[in-house]
């Protein structure tokens, strides 16, 4: 996109904003510290981090709930692991399937996926193929 200049009144480029990585992390319990996650995903960068104390079997997470709320177009999600964005693979691909469709990037630390990649693109991908054969194998 190109802009004119007021000052120089010529044409400068403006780059899109790259966005701001915001972080989730959760723990089933109180007995389990959220500190080495929390201190892993800053180290990433993250300027913010949602947490929630909540099994992840329960449907309703509130830091998961108001992270998806936060993160804009040209953000970041990271995440430890890829489960704790899901309950379930079907769960987990909707969630990242949202945030591509909301333009929002997605890094799993540790599994090593950056979904802005080219190589994380085709790990969902795979996961998404796979997915789709274990439903269909569990439904016959």
């Amino acid at each position: 996109m190109t802009v004119a200049n007021d000052r120089f009144r010529e044409p400068m480029t403006v780059y899109p904003r790259t966005g701001d990585i915001l972080g989730y992390a959760r723990v089933s319990t109180r007995d389990q510290d959220l500190c080495r996650q929390i201190g892993r995903l800053i180290q990433h960068g993250v300027v913010r981090v949602f947490e929630d104390v909540i099994s992840g079997k329960t449907f309703t997470r509130p830091g998961m709930a108001a992270a998806l709320d936060q993160v804009r177009p040209n953000d970041t999600l990271a995440v430890i692991r890829l489960d704790l964005l899901g309950r379930s693979l079907k769960e987990l691909l909707t969630t990242v399937e949202d945030l591509k469709a909301r333009g929002i990037h997605l890094i799993s630390l540790e599994e090593r996926i950056d979904k802005s990649s080219a190589a994380g693109e085709l790990v969902f991908h795979v996961f998404g193929a796979l997915a789709r054969r274990w439903t269909a194998t569990a439904s016959s």
